[in-house]
């Protein structure tokens, strides 16, 4: 059986579902929103005895042992019963489950798209970089800071445009990538307050979303530039040309041994190609989005994705599930 990790009003865990039922692969929804208020979960560990585990969800209880591969995609935060209102109580009980639902992870022998801990350190922007520089390919100057006087420092010696984003986003602080402007120099001192990524912004260039599956790479240009917003291309999807992109060998080559060497099955990375056709390495979102990319190329990358997770489900599980990646 396959497991999914995600919440029903997720199109991308939809679209690989579809998949997967067009396949006649067994499938379960692992929404952990939905726990502890409307789900259950039991284990039992016996001395001297095999560990099991239950997970009970709108009327269907489903023994986890018959999970053969997991797919991280989209978990969301747990929904604590209503009837627990104090503060404390509260992130008592959110702490419990966390403690219950990580542990689950840990005790299941199964393969993942992707491993929990690997797609936490794969996530880690600063190591992203590190490691795709080592692996031969080009990085923009970056400097990651909380000091305004080495803020400044970097942009001053830059060149070119500097831009600046965070290091995380959720729904509610989410930001676009912005370019320094003379404004943003008046407010540098509030560096201060959480370290801000500041890089050389490589202009005149072209967006290329690689999207990698397995051992499949899924190129796509999407030239923000002929957009609204040339910083960014998630601004304004809309208004930028998306087309299947001829990814040069050798760069494919590197983006794969980037995702071993990150321990991902699955990421979306972004480059950015120079006028002079050498490729930069931005970043890779182990949990990136591939919808828009799919409906605008006819890349299969949801079918893929489903066709992976059936391969993975019918291997033997492992005696170890995973080594926690620093």
């Amino acid at each position: 059986m396959i497991g999914i990790v995600s919440f029903p009003d997720d199109l991308h865990a939809q679209a690989v579902r579809r998949g997967l039922d067009t396949f006649g692969a067994e499938h379960l929804l692992l929404d952990t929103s939905r726990f502890p208020a409307e789900t259950a979960l039991t284990t039992y560990q016996e001395p001297g005895g095999p560990w099991r585990a239950e997970w009970v969800s709108e009327g269907r209880a489903t023994d986890l042992a018959d999970v053969g591969v997991l797919w991280w995609r989209r978990p969301q935060p747990f929904r604590l019963h209503e009837e627990v209102t104090g503060a404390q109580d509260r992130g008592f009980a959110h702490g419990e489950c966390a403690a219950a639902i990580a542990g689950l992870w840990s005790c299941l022998s199964t393969e993942w798209i992707n491993d929990p801990d690997r797609d936490e350190a794969a996530s880690r922007k600063m190591w992203q970089l590190q490691v795709a520089a080592e692996l031969g390919l080009r990085v923009p100057s970056t400097c990651m800071t909380n000091s305004p006087q080495r803020a400044r420092d970097f942009v001053a010696g830059q060149d070119s445009t500097v831009i600046f984003k965070s290091f995380s986003a959720t729904p509610q602080t989410w930001r676009e990538t912005r370019p320094v402007r003379d404004c943003d120099l008046e407010l540098m001192d509030t560096v201060r307050f959480a370290p801000v990524i500041f890089q050389e912004f490589i202009p005149g260039g072209l967006d290329v979303r690689v999207t990698v599956v397995g051992d499949r790479v899924f190129p796509a240009e999407i030239r923000a530039g002929e957009s609204g917003y040339e910083y960014d291309f998630r601004v304004d999807t809309a208004h930028a040309p998306i087309r299947v992109h001829p990814l040069p060998e050798f760069v494919q080559q590197r983006v794969l041994r980037l995702m071993r060497r990150l321990g991902l099955h699955y990421g979306a990375i972004d480059l950015r190609r120079t006028p002079d056709g050498d490729y930069v390495f931005l970043e890779v979102n182990p949990a990136g989005q591939w919808l828009f990319v799919e409906i605008a190329t006819g890349q299969p990358i949801s079918d893929t994705l489903a066709q992976l997770l059936c391969v993975l489900d019918r291997r033997p599980t492992a005696t170890v599930r995973r080594v926690a990646v620093a």
